[in-house]
C-alpha cells in the first residue's frame, strides 16, 4: 500500500471511525453491524426485525436499531425505525448504482463502490457518472482486481471534510466521486490538494478495502 493511500486510510478513519465505533459494541450488536452489510451486499436488503430479534433477542431490536444508527454505523429510514443502510452500501437511491450477487443496490459513495467486491471476494459492476462532465462511468471488478474500466481514464476524488447530520451518508459521503479523467480532477479539485485528493481506481481499491475490511 502506498503511502498516499496509507495517510488516506488514517485520515479517513480520524473522521468517520467505523472501526473503533464497531469495537465499542457487545458481541450482539457487532453481529448484527456485519449481517447488515452481508444482507444488503448478498440479498439487496438489510435484515427485517424477525432476523434483527434472532440476533439480540426479542426484546432488544428498537434498542439495537437505535444504538447502530446513534453511532452512524447503519443509516435509518426517515421514521428512524428501519436501517436502509450500513457503510459502504444502501438500499437508497445514489448516484453510484453496484450489481453484485445478482442485486443492484447503491453504494454511499464513489469509494464505497469500489469496496464492495474486496469486502466479500465477488465480481461487482460499478455504473455511475463524472462529478464534473456528468459523462456515464462503468467499472467492472472481481474482488481487488478491476477488469474494465470506461471510460479507462477514471479517478476517484475525496473532498475532505467531517460528516455533518445525523449519516456521512448525506453530508461527506456526497463528496466521494468519480471524474472521467485527470482534466476533470483538475477542474474538481481547482488546485485544492490540502482539500482534495485524487485516486486512480487501484489506488482507490486499495484504500477501500483497507478501510473496510476490517469491519467483517
Amino acid at each position: 500500500m502506498s503511502n498516499n493511500v496509507s495517510q488516506a486510510v488514517q485520515r479517513l478513519n480520524s473522521q468517520l471511525p467505523l472501526k473503533d465505533r464497531q469495537d465499542r459494541l457487545g458481541e450482539p450488536l457487532k453481529a448484527l453491524h456485519r449481517e447488515v452489510i452481508r444482507s444488503l451486499v448478498m440479498r439487496g436488503r438489510a435484515p427485517n426485525r424477525s432476523e434483527i430479534a434472532a440476533l439480540v433477542g426479542e426484546g432488544e431490536v428498537e434498542n439495537a436499531i437505535a444504538r447502530l444508527g446513534k453511532d452512524d454505523l447503519v443509516v435509518l429510514s426517515k421514521d428512524k425505525r428501519e436501517i436502509v443502510g450500513a457503510y459502504p452500501v444502501t438500499s437508497e437511491t445514489t448516484p453510484h448504482e453496484v450489481h453484485v450477487s445478482g442485486q443492484t443496490i447503491h453504494a454511499m459513495c464513489a469509494l464505497d463502490a469500489l469496496s464492495v467486491g474486496p469486502m466479500y471476494e465477488v465480481p461487482v459492476e460499478v455504473c455511475s457518472h463524472c462529478r464534473v462532465t456528468s459523462e456515464a462511468v462503468c467499472i467492472k471488478q472481481e474482488g481487488m482486481r478491476i477488469l474494465e474500466a470506461t471510460p479507462s481514464t477514471v479517478r476517484v476524488g475525496v473532498r475532505w471534510q467531517m460528516p455533518s447530520g445525523d449519516h456521512a451518508a448525506h453530508s461527506m459521503c456526497m463528496e466521494m466521486v468519480f471524474l472521467k479523467d485527470d482534466a476533470a480532477a483538475a477542474a474538481w479539485h481547482g488546485g485544492d490538494l490540502v482539500n482534495h485528493t485524487v485516486f486512480t481506481l487501484d489506488e482507490a481499491t486499495q484504500f477501500g478495502a483497507a478501510f473496510f475490511r476490517p469491519l467483517l
